[in-house]
């Protein structure tokens, strides 16, 4: 492994449980905006008349575990035998769908499902998820956390065999290039095929400049390169980055910015308290909102339009906080323009 893999995977191994458990979080947290039955009969999105499982699997829907068998116990132990499960949907919310196995409310991410389109409206993607109601899926356990009342299950995982996934899964080593095929998208990242074994690209790994979600720099079905930051052999989890691949431009953002120096860059996004300027791939500034102009104004999109190239004075370079302050104020007189 070379020197700036070795120094990538120590980076990527420092992801701890906090990070999967943020994942969890975003998936599971409840939609406050349902559609009601009278839209999803406006626009029916899918079909539920395709009750078999990938690749016409039919499992009868497991029988009832006795009263003093442990529930738990057993979603272990069909976890470890990597066991198929016929389970009906019961509800759904904005991160996928909603199950029950023997009293235990089980949690379907959507992007375990096979056949769900990309959707990047949260009202478009309730629908889709919605028309699942009562229908049966064939499933596997992926995840079991008594403590956290946690019980994880996976369509995608049914499409290959524990053995087969286990040995691919050992093939995927930290600090290594793969490439594979984007498989959905969510708020929180991106799933990627490597080839039988999913992986994660979280959303902070994307790109080292801002990414307000994933389809803004990727697309479902896309083939991308990744570099591995850490696998999880036991829960199958495999985080991946896409920034990692190339130089981190914010290691020498204080060599080559300096405070009063003027730039020329490109409005990238607007917010409510000032706008976004690319200086580099990937490099940002912040005009601040009392930074933008003299003057009065609402809002900053009376100043500036995305994509307008603006010419901006740096007041404060920080490389460790990632930030770097411009100012447009006060700019009529001349000066050398800095264009990278």
């Amino acid at each position: 492994m070379s020197q700036d893999q070795n120094q990538q995977h120590n980076t990527g191994s420092e992801t701890d449980e906090a990070y999967w458990d943020a994942l969890f979080l975003t998936e599971e947290s409840l939609a406050a905006d349902l559609v009601t039955p009278e839209e999803l009969a406006e626009e029916p999105l899918l079909s539920k008349d395709n009750p078999a499982g990938p690749s016409g699997i039919d499992i009868s829907p497991d029988p009832p575990i006795p009263h003093d068998v442990d529930a738990w116990q057993v979603a272990q132990a069909y976890y470890e035998a990597d066991k198929i499960l016929r389970l009906k949907v019961i509800g759904h919310n904005k991160g996928g769908l909603l199950v029950t196995w023997n009293s235990i409310q089980g949690f379907v991410p959507a992007s375990q499902l096979i056949d769900l389109p990309q959707f990047h409206l949260p009202r478009e993607r309730m629908r889709a998820l919605a028309m699942w109601q009562d229908r049966e899926l064939t499933l596997k356990i992926i995840e079991v956390d008594r403590s956290k009342n946690r019980l994880i299950l996976s369509e995608r995982a049914t499409l290959v065999h524990a053995d087969d996934r286990e040995s691919l899964l050992k093939g995927v080593v930290p600090g290594e290039k793969r490439k594979g095929k984007v498989t959905n998208l969510t708020e929180f990242g991106a799933f990627i095929d490597l080839g039988g074994v999913e992986g994660l690209i979280h959303i902070s790994e994307i790109s080292w400049s801002r990414v307000a979600h994933p389809s803004m720099v990727l697309q479902p079905d896309q083939e991308v390169e990744v570099l591995v930051l850490s696998v999880e052999p036991n829960s199958e989890r495999v985080a991946l980055s896409t920034k990692r691949l190339r130089p981190d431009p914010w290691l020498r953002a204080d060599q080559h910015y300096k405070p009063g120096q003027l730039i020329q860059g490109t409005v990238s996004n607007i917010t409510t308290y000032g706008a976004f300027v690319v200086l580099e791939e990937e490099l940002e500034g912040l005009v601040h909102i009392s930074e933008l102009a003299e003057g009065m104004f609402l809002h900053p999109r009376d100043v500036v339009q995305v994509g307008e190239v603006v010419v901006a004075r740096v007041l404060n370079v920080d490389s460790k906080q990632k930030r770097i302050a411009l100012t447009m104020r006060g700019l009529s007189g001349g000066g050398p323009v800095v264009q990278q």
